[in-house]
């Protein structure tokens, strides 16, 4: 098995499964602006009010219980236009959101995976009629279809990534799926090239985590995996206290530098959480860092 001409071991695919993705619940907004296209103004007013209350709050559990509401509303509003490509959108990254950072249970994830890439690839196949069925065809004819997209289509490109990428997870015992992660790193990198700034860098934070899933040794590109993860702290002007957890967990951890990872964990739990658009993140972002320091002495 490989991935973009790496030989890979099912350890190695193992690894990179293994990472969560709670970064993805930054993308709400993202979501909620984008319902706003299709209903009155009062429900534009509505959303967006609603974009901003789950940002900037700090309560997981609270967004947690009120998600499951918002899932049955997409649904409905797509039954009633079914191709809207902004609205499957949409769709495609509240259910990634969701289930990326609250869905624990694994008959479930693969449930609510499968129906986020299923409205991302009916997005990207609205837009693009010639990527209807690149999920079936060679890999090296879906490398052709994805360059000669443009800057327009990032936000479906990145939908499409997040979604592939979650689902992937959700089926991380089944080889036809792992298979797939070389897709997932395409697309990434092709938003990255078209735009490095989508959703403040998070494409970067998707290919740090491929570069990194594997010792140098065996393949991974550790170097180019820290320069992806510096890539997300400075465009982000280091308000993403996420992108720090998992520049710890991902590189310090696999390169043993326990310098580098206990410091930018300390730097996690010593930031202000409470910036607006990354105070949900940036809760989680500090639960974690707790959680890697505590279990420092007995991985390093």
């Amino acid at each position: 098995m490989s991935v973009l001409g790496q030989n890979i071991s099912i350890t190695g695919y193992r690894r990179i499964l293994s990472f969560a993705m709670p970064f993805h619940i930054l993308l709400c907004a993202l979501v909620l602006s984008g319902c706003s296209l299709f209903v009155s103004s009062a429900t534009v007013d509505m959303t967006e009010n609603l974009s901003y209350v789950i940002l900037n709050n700090n309560d997981l559990a609270t967004v947690e219980t009120g998600g499951p509401a918002y899932l049955l509303m997409i649904d409905s509003l797509l039954h009633a236009d079914p191709e809207n490509e902004v609205l499957l959108r949409s769709a495609a990254n509240i259910y990634t959101a969701y289930t990326d950072v609250f869905v624990k249970d694994k008959d479930r994830a693969k449930k609510l995976t499968n129906k986020a890439l299923d409205y991302a690839l009916r997005s990207i196949c609205v837009r693009r009629s010639n990527t209807c069925s690149f999920r079936q065809s060679s890999f090296h004819e879906f490398e052709n279809v994805i360059s000669a997209l443009n800057v327009k289509d990032v936000p479906v490109l990145f939908a499409l990534g997040s979604a592939w990428a979650a689902w992937i997870q959700a089926n991380r015992e089944d080889w036809n799926a792992i298979a797939e992660i070389s897709r997932v790193e395409v697309l990434m990198q092709r938003v990255v090239e078209l735009d490095e700034f989508y959703q403040n860098g998070a494409a970067h934070l998707y290919l740090g985590v491929l570069a990194t899933f594997l010792p140098q040794a065996m393949g991974g590109k550790p170097d180019v995996g820290r320069q992806h993860f510096e890539r997300v702290l400075e465009i982000s002007n280091n308000k993403n206290l996420m992108a720090k957890v998992i520049y710890a967990r991902q590189y310090a951890r696999l390169v043993f530098d326990r310098g580098l990872h206990d410091r930018l964990l300390t730097e996690v739990l010593k930031a202000e959480p409470i910036v607006p658009g990354y105070v949900l993140g940036n809760t989680l972002a500090q639960q974690r860092a707790r959680e890697l320091l505590d279990s420092a002495d007995e991985y390093f």
